[in-house]
């Protein structure tokens, strides 16, 4: 395992906003043109070609699907030259494929690192997750509350009326008993058709994005994602695995998983210091789009680091 100490992650941060830049670049061209498999395809192909040019014994613990999914960047796939620190890598080469192939706000590339064997193997299952931004006393809020008494929890810690609130929450049939409870406290909702990495990201900034906590079920690999960033921002985060048959189950026990009903914090998903880049494909609440003009592409990435609670808005513009 790679220590702490041995994890370069100021000198590692801006090669992995490139692979973040890389992947955003290439899945552009496919923007509106209604092959999410296409786009997601070229996303993986360029994140795989500027993650096999950085100085990292690097292993993908959260990816998409197993070894025989491949050419996808797959769970255990081992990228990097080789020379360098041993890491953790979780990515999403393009959170919202759908998102892109319809030309529609919020479509991310999206990666973090951390030191070897300090992020959570999650299973390709689902996980129930809540999160608010920074501030808050500890565990202000739980999984182990109702809607309701989440919204008025949080409305409490900030001294407002449930009324203030906003909760973003994936539009889909399995959350329309939470949705009506939320609606009955009188709280906002926004509703997002997909991407709920960028849904979490949104509560570490509530004064850019109005929303003030996310809530219910999404995939677990993209709950440590979203766990990676809001340790880099601040906030907190909570998830637990729901599982839907016995092959879910065993996806667990394959990742080493023995407790079925844990509930993990923020830093039980990711235990060490951990960077994190994203660069938005189309235009969002978070992130710019990227830009085709005449001349250059023009893109907008979000840099973080844990260890120093840096982060860094860059525009890279590439001429064509």
């Amino acid at each position: 395992m790679t220590s702490a100490s041995d994890f370069n992650d100021r000198m590692l941060s801006l090669g992995l906003a490139r692979v973040s830049e890389a992947a955003a670049h290439a899945s552009a061209r496919l923007i509106g043109r209604g092959d999410e498999k296409a786009a997601d395809q070229a996303a993986v192909n360029a994140m795989r070609d500027q993650l096999n040019r950085l100085d990292i014994a690097g292993t993908v613990v959260i990816g998409e699907g197993e070894r025989d999914e491949a050419p996808m960047l797959y769970i255990g796939e081992e990228v990097g030259t080789g020379n360098g620190p041993a890491v953790d890598i979780a990515l999403d080469p393009l959170e919202g494929t759908t998102l892109t192939a319809k030309d529609m706000p919020n479509a991310l590339t999206v990666i973090a690192m951390a030191p070897r064997g300090t992020m959570l193997h999650a299973p390709d299952t689902y996980m129930e997750k809540l999160a608010i931004g920074p501030g808050y006393p500890k565990d202000v809020v739980s999984l182990s509350m109702s809607p309701r008494e989440r919204v008025e929890a949080l409305a409490k810690a900030q001294g407002v009326k449930t009324s203030d609130i906003t909760v973003c929450i994936l539009e889909r049939p399995r959350h329309e008993a939470m949705i009506a409870e939320v609606r009955e406290t009188g709280a906002a909702i926004r509703l997002i058709t997909d991407g709920d990495v960028a849904g979490v990201i949104h509560c570490a900034e509530p004064e850019i994005t109005g929303i003030d906590m996310y809530m219910g079920q999404g995939g677990a690999p993209e709950g440590v994602l979203a766990a990676s960033a809001l340790k880099c921002m601040g906030g907190q985060m909570w998830g637990q695995l729901v599982f839907r048959n016995d092959d879910e189950r065993g996806r667990a026990a394959k990742a080493g998983i023995t407790d079925l009903d844990k509930i993990y914090s923020r830093d039980e998903m990711v235990r060490s210091d951990v960077i994190f880049a994203a660069t938005g494909v189309t235009n969002g609440s978070i992130l710019s789009g990227v830009k085709r003009e005449p001349n250059y592409i023009e893109t907008e990435t979000i840099l973080m680091r844990s260890k120093t609670g840096s982060v860094r808005r860059m525009i890279y513009r590439n001429p064509r």
